[in-house]
């Protein structure tokens, strides 16, 4: 009788599947005994340490980018997204402190950079709102900010949704009303109704109402309404319940002071 390996490599080849009865029982053994030795090894093999982030050099200057791109820059900062981000991935499993080693001033020089390369893209700006924005550190987090801030005016439509970011990890992770207020101010001040939705626009209303200006809301909502520039009738009848809610709520505290 041939070798039990020669009878599944003959069914193999045929085509045709040899009956498991021609294994041996010393091969079962072998295999059993291999499986349980790496089930019970496993839990003593320790994980690799994430590697801590390479330093970023400075980037180069933008003529020397659009040079060696060879007439495709979007091609070009694609690769140098892969290239800068790839090899700190795994340290982003760590959690964002890992990313508390890198030089954020040569870090907002390269998000730059792409952004410039690839007018179009969203990565960078993806990547400092929802990556290197989330850092645990105060000063790293205002200077995401004012990155996505600075180059949100020259798209709106397409980079609103990241300044809007900025608005939330200024009101609520730094708790800044002041800065969240500004950022949403310039967020509204460019936005387009036609691409930007209500809530977005309207995102310093509700700062103003965080920072007890109940007053200056209202104010501002009437003018909105008064405008004539609400052509969204969900949007005006949104801002109409919100505007009674608030004078209602003003008439109950009112009421409220005159009984004590």
């Amino acid at each position: 009788m041939s070798p039990w390996w020669r009878v599944l490599a003959s069914g193999a080849s045929r085509g045709d599947e040899a009956p498991w009865s021609t294994v041996p029982l010393a091969a079962w053994l072998t295999l059993a005994g291999a499986l349980l030795a790496n089930a019970l090894w496993q839990p003593h093999v320790a994980a690799p340490a994430p590697s801590p982030p390479a330093a970023l050099a400075a980037p180069p200057p933008l003529p020397v980018l659009r040079l060696v791109a060879l007439g495709e820059p979007e091609l070009l900062a694609r690769l140098l997204l892969v290239g800068l981000f790839g090899p700190a991935a795994s340290v982003g499993m760590a959690g964002p402190a890992a990313w508390m080693g890198l030089d954020y001033e040569r870090l907002t020089g390269w998000l730059a950079a792409l952004l410039e390369l690839d007018p179009t893209g969203q990565a960078p700006l993806l990547a400092a709102a929802r990556l290197f924005g989330e850092v645990p550190d105060p000063e790293r987090q205002r200077r995401m900010l004012a990155f996505i801030r600075q180059h949100y005016v020259a798209d709106p439509m397409r980079r609103w949704p990241w300044l809007a970011h900025a608005v939330f990890v200024a009101r609520h992770r730094l708790h800044d009303l002041p800065l969240a207020l500004d950022l949403a101010r310039e967020l509204a001040a460019h936005a387009d109704p036609a691409g930007v939705p209500a809530w977005a626009r309207q995102m310093h209303l509700f700062v103003l109402e965080d920072m007890g200006e109940v007053e200056a809301v209202k104010v501002l909502i009437g003018g909105l309404l008064a405008s004539g520039r609400l052509e969204d009738p969900n949007e005006r009848h949104f801002l109409e319940w919100r505007l009674r809610q608030m004078e209602q709520a003003a008439g109950d505290a009112n009421q409220a002071r005159r009984r004590w």
